[in-house]
């Protein structure tokens, strides 16, 4: 545990001051990714009108975590994790350099897209899994559920609701403003991190890891493997994400092709993901004692199915953002919920590699899901492959039920 909890008082100030840091820099940082999930594929949409070329943009985004997420675990159990923030953040700023230079020089193409692309999600990754795993650092465990609820919060609500948002107008403006606003917000995010007290780094001082790294990697899959609700819960997450690939990746052309929306209207419709998202961060604990955490997690199952229906079924964008509301808040009750219950099973010398195999599970399918959702709406259209999605998110509900039982949350440990 961090040395910032040598008296309760003490650790009070610093709970209160590291929960403040972690969710402004949070904030930020999701503000700006909200900006270019907009950005990015409002760009390709210029170049291209192919469904495919549209939804390898998101996929660049999020292929990382198929490819890097597990050694980037064996970095965060091995490096100074905010650093690793320091650096991921850093890497940012300098590809939206990269890009902005390009639209200046109007020799934008798609594979520089792509490139950006990739490479802010090499930095994602990096980021997101320091920042899960610096939290049991920075928080005692008396204040983790309530960090992790105002940190989901942030992200959807800056990821989903307010940067989309502020990226489809930025976009219609320029996309120039748009990605160097981003590079700006990366900036702010590195020197609000500066503002957390206490030690962040996985191992003693002079101690080194014992094994090679693919032998770390083996253990924190290892370790995963052998918690049942752990693992069953990172296979459930596979066919969510899976969803929401297919989701971000092929809503940018059915907002403008299908619901004739313009880029600031896509960016209203986009942020109705986060409005959810952030009634989700706010009611989890009222939601978790009327319901139980069982029921708050499983009605992520039902926003991502009604989210993935909307589009097959209707052409209203009032209910294609109605279910994407549905979506984002059912989102966040699950991350909350998640998260709170790896921190509490989890030790911290494992928590970046065990987190990150987690994600590999989940967030790696993302890229999946974006891939098929552009191939079978190549071949079969666009109604037909959110259909497809829609069925998947239903058939994960009975193995929910079979994993996610009251008897192992029960055995979750309290803090």
């Amino acid at each position: 545990m961090s040395e910032i909890v040598s008296s309760p008082t003490r650790a009070g100030r610093a709970d209160a001051r590291n929960t403040g840091v972690l969710v402004v820099f949070t904030a930020l940082t999701n503000l700006a990714d909200g900006v270019l999930k907009v950005a990015l594929p409002l760009a390709a949409i210029a170049l291209t009108d192919s469904p495919a070329a549209v939804a390898a943009v998101a996929t660049t985004l999020t292929l990382p975590w198929l490819l890097t997420s597990l050694h980037v675990g064996v970095l965060v159990d091995r490096f100074d994790r905010r650093r690793l923030l320091l650096v991921a953040n850093l890497a940012r700023v300098a590809t939206m350099v990269c890009l902005v230079s390009a639209l200046a020089a109007d020799s934008v193409s798609l594979p520089l897209i792509y490139t950006g692309g990739a490479l802010m999600g090499v930095a994602e990754v990096v980021a997101t899994t320091a920042s899960v795993a610096l939290a049991p650092s920075a928080v005692t465990p008396v204040g983790r559920e309530r960090a992790n609820a105002w940190m989901a919060g942030a992200e959807t609500a800056c990821g989903e609701f307010t940067g989309p948002f502020a990226g489809g107008l930025l976009v219609a403006v320029g996309a120039g403003l748009a990605l160097g606003a981003t590079g700006a917000a990366y900036v702010l995010g590195m020197l609000v991190l500066m503002l957390l007290v206490g030690r962040f780094a996985p191992l003693s001082q002079g101690e080194r890891p014992v094994g090679s790294v693919h032998h770390r990697i083996r253990e924190g899959l290892l370790y995963l493997w052998r918690q049942p609700m752990l693992r069953g819960t990172a296979l459930l997450l596979t066919v969510l994400c899976a969803c929401w690939g297919a989701w971000l990746a092929l809503m940018p052309l059915v907002a403008t092709d299908l619901l004739d929306l313009s880029a600031g209207e896509y960016g209203a419709l986009m942020s109705a993901l986060g409005a959810g998202g952030l009634v989700g961060a706010l009611t989890v604990g009222w939601v978790n004692r009327l319901l139980g955490r069982r029921w708050a997690m499983f009605a992520d199952l039902l926003g991502t199915a009604a989210m993935m229906a909307a589009p097959a079924l209707s052409s209203n964008v009032w209910v294609v953002g109605a279910a994407a509301f549905l979506g984002g808040m059912g989102g966040t009750l699950w991350t909350v919920n998640t998260r709170t219950i790896s921190q509490r099973i989890v030790p911290t010398a494992v928590l970046g590699r065990f987190s990150a195999a987690f994600r590999l599970f989940g967030w790696g399918a993302m890229p999946l899901g974006a891939v098929l959702v552009g191939a079978v709406a190549e071949l079969a259209g666009v109604r037909v492959a959110f259909g497809f999605f829609a069925l998947a998110a239903l058939l994960a509900v009975v193995p929910f039920l079979r994993v996610v039982t009251p008897g192992a949350l029960a055995a979750v440990p309290e803090h």
